[in-house]
């Protein structure tokens, strides 16, 4: 990519819209011609037949005016299945057939003690959704670090151990005060500063692109985004409010709310259009123009007297995309949210390798009440949440109490097998929609029937987590946490 060319990106995701204002002319972004995509990870199993056919990606949102009658299915759906069928079955002999990469790309991520949890894990889950081998590095004493909103994530290496090492890219999150600690790291600074001296690819998001670039002199002739509270740091006339700006090597994004877009464009960039399209299927992370945001049946009012209490069970396997998502907006909402392990230890392996340590195990967490239990997807997580003999208990008398419960994509099943979606509604990814014997809204990425909650899947779990808060708070807070996080939230 040539060095002096500036691009902006600002493509119509759901998970990527800015809460604030967009470039006036954006440009449409191309990437340079690489060898195409030649293998996809495992994702929960969306890779099988059943799996979702692409996308038109289309705005603005349809009027939220349309009969549910439409978009109702009656069990099982096999229609859907079977169109669902026939172009992943093409998809995937395309990418199987596509000549080899000379080499796996090599992706760094750094992190430090107060990390955005959120940009760094969709950093370095979509790119290993996309072949890359990504390195989470630590720019701490130890491995574990606590991210901004109080996660615990293991990286997978020390910085010291990549210093030597040559990467296709290195990418920054953001958060604080995780941005000024990698900002003071010399090892990263070092790395980061050969990476744009020998023009490869690098990149940072949110407070990243202000605080730790311009210090290090790696903004300049550039043009360059950030978060909107740091936006008057950087030089005027090199500032833009694109969603992901692309300038030669440097690719800036503005926050959580766009942290999709942002590695979506990395996989552009070094795998070609067509990667980045069939890691995007997976993620489900466009707006289809009749596809409504959240539909809500059998209304019923989320009340609770004091902040509410979320548990949120997780195992070897779940998606950990999923599962970092919701925590993230839950707590910035005082949400008081628990990530209980049903394995044995705290620390469990998601589903993109990257290692997350529990709050407390599932026999601690069973000692309280719950006003929300959300099951997140993945498909080996799944099964293993179903095989504890606690949470079938907890979900049990959850039932019972009336309280609320919800799940994203794959754990529906679990819930169908609680008997938690009898005479229910919900929105469910096609892969898993076939399964179900109850009612589905296709055209609706979130669906509320009373006390369920339901989501098609991971590119739908930010709009998932914004119904939430709404539900227990109002639309005010929802609003404020979009618009801290960056994205264009709707009040319909």
């Amino acid at each position: 990519m040539d060095a002096t060319s500036d691009f902006s990106l600002q493509m119509p995701l759901s998970v990527c819209s800015s809460a604030l204002r967009r470039s006036s002319s954006p440009s449409v972004f191309t990437a340079p011609t690489t060898p195409p995509l030649t293998m996809l990870s495992p994702w929960h199993s969306l890779l099988s037949p059943t799996a979702p056919p692409a996308m038109e990606t289309r705005s603005p949102l349809h009027p939220p005016n349309r009969s549910l009658r439409s978009s109702l299915r009656s069990p099982p759906p096999r229609s859907v299945a079977a169109r669902s069928a026939a172009t992943l079955s093409a998809t995937a002999t395309a990418v199987s057939s596509s000549p080899p990469c000379s080499a796996k790309k090599k992706v760094l991520v750094p992190i430090a003690m107060g990390t955005e949890e959120m940009e760094a894990v969709i950093l370095a889950g979509v790119l290993r959704l996309a072949g890359a081998d990504v390195t989470l590095a630590s720019v701490e004493d130890g491995l574990e670090v606590e991210a901004s909103c109080g996660t615990r994530i293991v990286a997978d290496a020390h910085i010291a151990s990549c210093a030597d090492q040559v990467f296709d890219l290195v990418a920054l999150p953001g958060g604080m005060p995780g941005s000024v600690r990698l900002r003071d790291s010399d090892i990263l600074q070092r790395i980061t500063v050969r990476q744009a001296e020998e023009k490869r690819l690098y990149g940072a998001i949110c407070a990243a692109p202000a605080v730790v670039l311009m210090p290090w002199g790696l903004h300049k002739r550039k043009k360059i985004t950030c978060h909107p509270s740091f936006i008057g740091d950087l030089p005027t006339f090199r500032a833009v409010e694109s969603n992901v700006q692309v300038s030669g090597e440097l690719t800036t994004s503005r926050g959580p709310g766009t942290s999709f877009q942002f590695a979506l464009s990395f996989v552009e960039q070094m795998f070609g259009p067509h990667a980045a399209e069939d890691v995007d299927r997976i993620l489900m992370t466009q707006i289809d123009k009749d596809l409504e945001r959240s539909t809500e049946v059998n209304e019923l009012e989320w009340s609770v007297d004091h902040n509410p209490h979320v548990l949120i069970p997780i195992a070897n396997g779940s998606e950990e995309m999923e599962i970092i998502i919701l925590v993230d907006i839950l707590r910035r909402a005082k949400i008081n949210v628990v990530l209980a392990s049903v394995e044995k230890s705290l620390n469990i392996v998601g589903s993109q390798r990257m290692k997350i340590v529990a709050d407390k195990s599932i026999m601690s967490a069973s000692d309280s009440k719950y006003d929300l239990i959300i099951l997140p997807g993945g498909t080996a997580g799944a099964e293993r949440l179903h095989r504890s003999r606690v949470l079938k208990k907890l979900l049990k008398e959850q039932k019972q109490a009336g309280r609320m419960h919800g799940g994203v994509c794959s754990s529906l099943k679990i819930l169908q097998q609680q008997g938690l979606l009898e005479d229910k509604t919900v929105a469910a990814h096609p892969a898993v929609a076939h399964e179900l014997t109850c009612q589905v809204i296709d055209q609706s990425k979130i669906v509320i029937d009373g006390n369920l909650i339901t989501g098609k899947g991971m590119g739908t779990v930010v709009d998932f987590a914004l119904t939430i808060i709404r539900k227990f708070f109002g639309h005010g807070r929802a609003k404020s946490v979009a618009n801290g996080i960056v994205f264009e939230y709707h009040k319909s």
